[in-house]
């Protein structure tokens, strides 16, 4: 089996680009999918984020509002040009280190299964900080999917439903969080531009396919 990750910054792409994968036959896990399932009402990882970041981010049915902890927990917006105060520190690292075990714990499990259905199976887990959490070595290759800043600030203002300035804020303020784009680059195996057409990304897509394949066939 070919353990491989794939990664890249904030609405650069990734989950079109993990679907254009499945739909060659490889398997994929979304570790954004994962931490939900984790942060569900009566999970431990749940108890931990409630009991570390307080009941504030709960919606009133006691389940997590994701807003509201994203709010506190990647925090440090500058200060308003009127000289409003900025908001409180980052703490996405208290975050991560309560929610990044877990999350590696499931995929590991994940991927160990898929070994165990199919020895020549593609398994691969999207995930936004494979690099930041120290994960690459757990795969066999790397994948980063890149675009423009314009793109994703464009792309994240379409899901989120927020006027492009709102978007550029929050996509700078969770980009902080991550490793430059440029510095994932060098530590691709491979690089998908997600900056064109989907039919550009999808060509692309297949040639890089074509080489898991012929790597899980030498393994």
């Amino acid at each position: 089996m070919l353990k491989v990750g794939l990664t890249g910054g904030i609405a650069s792409g990734k989950s079109v680009v993990g679907e254009m994968f499945v739909a060659l036959g490889a398997h994929l896990v979304q570790a954004d999918h994962i931490a939900h399932e984790l942060m569900l009402p009566g999970q431990p990882v749940y108890n931990e984020v409630v009991r570390h970041f307080g009941r504030e981010i709960l919606n009133p049915d006691g389940s997590l509002n994701r807003a509201k902890l994203a709010e506190v927990a990647f925090g440090s917006r500058a200060a308003s040009a009127g000289g409003t105060p900025a908001s409180p520190p980052s703490r996405i690292e208290d975050l991560n280190r309560i929610v990044h075990p877990a999350v590696i714990r499931s995929q590991e499990g994940w991927m160990e299964e898929m070994g165990r259905r199919d020895p020549h199976a593609v398994a691969i887990v999207e995930a936004a900080l494979i690099l930041e959490a120290g994960m690459a070595k757990r795969f066999d290759r790397l994948i980063v999917v890149t675009c423009s800043e314009e793109q994703r600030i464009m792309r994240f203002a379409a899901r989120q439903k927020l006027d492009p300035e709102a978007a550029r804020r929050e996509v700078s303020r969770r980009m902080a969080a991550q490793l430059p784009a440029a510095e994932k680059v060098k530590a691709a195996d491979y690089v998908i531009d997600n900056s064109g057409s989907l039919d550009h990304t999808r060509k692309q897509v297949v040639e890089v396919w074509e080489k898991l394949r012929a790597a899980d066939n030498k393994t």
